[in-house]
């Protein structure tokens, strides 16, 4: 596997990595080398210790996702989990994927939970997937993924007069191996609607994907992640950050390795 460095993060435009705990051993992300880290909310069970979290903290910005509708992060019932998180520890307030909450905590509201979260919090970011006009009134910097019209999306709000900060989080593959992309995050594109829609029938989503499904599937990739080389990353997130995104943050979907000397 050819290693990349935290310099080549730099030159492919990312500002930002989000770390998975079921994935990868965030506590190896101190040896990136990038000013913000994101650790994603996997369920109550992956939240890292305290002292990882402070470790990661000491070379980075470390942003911790929390799910509003959450046992232990409820800022309306049950808010145990922030105190179990460093106190110079960011968070990137969300409303819950239901694959992480229980039927209970799935039902619960979020808008008053998201609007009491961004009052309690200093500079949060707010995850826009699924509530994008709750979160746009509620404030905080608008944290979005990645899509076909994300272009279009972040022009609209600059328009209007939108003066507050945009991140956009992306899935992120440096190779020029058409295979490797489609096995890193071909599944993930093929879980998109639009996607899903035109794929036929029980058709793979990795490398194994031929015909009408790869076709599908190379556009995809390239709608919903940062694929190809350092170089031809770096076009599309410069083209982000000129239409008015400030934070570019890349999911690693090969793991922490290639970035890692």
């Amino acid at each position: 596997m050819t290693t990349l460095t935290g310099a080549t993060l730099a030159a492919a435009g990312i500002d930002a990595v989000a770390l998975k705990p079921t994935e990868v051993d965030v506590s190896r992300a101190t040896g990136l080398d990038i000013e913000t880290l994101a650790i994603d909310y996997e369920g109550a069970s992956h939240v890292p210790e305290t002292d990882t979290i402070e470790r990661l903290a000491s070379t980075a910005d470390v942003r911790v996702t929390t799910p509003v509708r959450a046992d232990g992060f409820d800022p309306l019932g049950d808010d145990s989990g922030f105190d179990a998180l460093p106190a110079g520890a960011g968070h990137v307030l969300v409303a819950g994927h239901s694959a992480y909450l229980s039927d209970d905590e799935a039902e619960r509201a979020v808008a008053p939970r998201l609007r009491a979260a961004v009052d309690d919090a200093s500079d949060p970011w707010v995850g826009t997937e699924g509530i994008e006009r709750l979160a746009l009134a509620v404030g905080g910097t608008q944290y979005e993924l990645l899509s076909r019209t994300t272009a279009r999306d972040v022009r609209t709000l600059r328009t209007a007069g939108f003066e507050g900060s945009i991140a956009v989080y992306a899935p992120l593959v440096l190779s020029n191996s058409e295979d490797a992309m489609l096995d890193a995050v071909g599944d993930y594109a093929a879980r998109r609607g639009p996607v899903r829609n035109a794929l036929p029938d029980g058709a793979p989503t990795d490398s194994r994907a031929t015909g009408r499904a790869r076709d599908v599937l190379k556009q995809a990739i390239r709608d919903y992640a940062l694929v190809g080389s350092v170089e031809t990353v770096a076009e599309r997130t410069e083209r982000l950050h000129d239409i008015g995104v400030d934070t570019i943050v890349g999911y690693p979907a090969r793991g922490l390795d290639p970035f890692l000397s």
